[in-house]
């Protein structure tokens, strides 16, 4: 009776698992901004929705919106500029930029749908307009590549398999580990995708591609000399990210 009861584990397994499979290939479509294949379970109007609902919650999370209009303007208009000489403002998205009054915390982030925020840690390290352009095109990049509607579909999936390994038996641990293993290689890729996207709406809005190295630079500087390594970060190494960005200045220099 036992061995019954594992071979209809099993079998159940085998179906969740293969409706999970089934599932991610229909999920599979082109990106009509990047022409990457991507495996994506929402829709663009979710994604806005999505970010616009988690905003002011992550705003809290940085001590609110800083108030120095002045500044908040600054990035207003430098966001807006990348976006209006850029393929971005061909997509759905709405976007819009907020300086963050976190004067600790050494970060930029964009949600899902043209949330992108900046701290003001970061903010007051920045040297010049440009560089300002590299931090927000870089997040801009974040959202056209629709990289968190793809993090959370590969999400799905893997804790698709995992149910379906813990249903069947005991691989379920090995499979969340496949799945974590996934997800922190395309989280390099992302940030790699969006350091060239975010040089070539520099170059396209007249700002010098060369200060995204610089920003590259106070990053690295941020971290210090005990930053994590690579292989267990969901970021490239700042030095890897810049010879990244050198190869991404000499591609769309003279081709845009």
């Amino acid at each position: 009776m036992r061995g019954k009861n594992l071979k209809v584990r099993l079998l159940i397994g085998v179906v969740i698992a293969l409706f999970f499979v089934v599932k991610r290939c229909s999920q599979r479509e082109e990106n009509p901004y990047t022409g990457r294949v991507q495996t994506i379970s929402m829709t663009a109007d979710k994604e806005i929705q999505i970010g616009l609902a988690s905003a002011p919650q992550m705003a809290q999370q940085h001590g609110g919106l800083h108030l120095n209009s002045q500044y908040q303007t600054l990035v207003d208009n430098v966001g807006q500029k990348l976006v209006n000489s850029s393929i971005a403002k061909e997509t759905p998205y709405k976007y819009e930029f907020h300086l963050l009054a976190d004067a600790n915390t050494i970060n930029a982030f964009a949600l899902p749908g043209g949330q992108v925020f900046i701290t003001y840690a970061l903010f007051a390290k920045l040297e010049n307009e440009s560089q300002l352009a590299g931090v927000l095109g870089h997040e801009i990049g974040h959202v056209l590549g629709r990289h968190s509607a793809e993090r959370i579909a590969e999400s799905e999936y893997w804790q698709g398999l995992t149910t379906a390994g813990s249903v069947g038996g005991d691989i379920g641990g090995i499979v969340s580990g496949i799945g974590q293993n996934t997800l922190l290689t395309n989280g390099r890729d992302d940030e790699l995708e969006s350091d060239d996207l975010g040089v070539k709406f520099m170059i396209r809005a007249g700002y010098d591609p060369q200060e995204m190295i610089g920003v590259m630079e106070i990053l690295k500087a941020a971290a210090g000399p005990n930053r994590v390594p690579e292989f267990q970060s969901t970021h490239p190494d700042p030095e890897n990210r810049i010879e990244k960005i050198k190869a991404s200045i000499e591609k769309y220099k003279n081709a845009l």
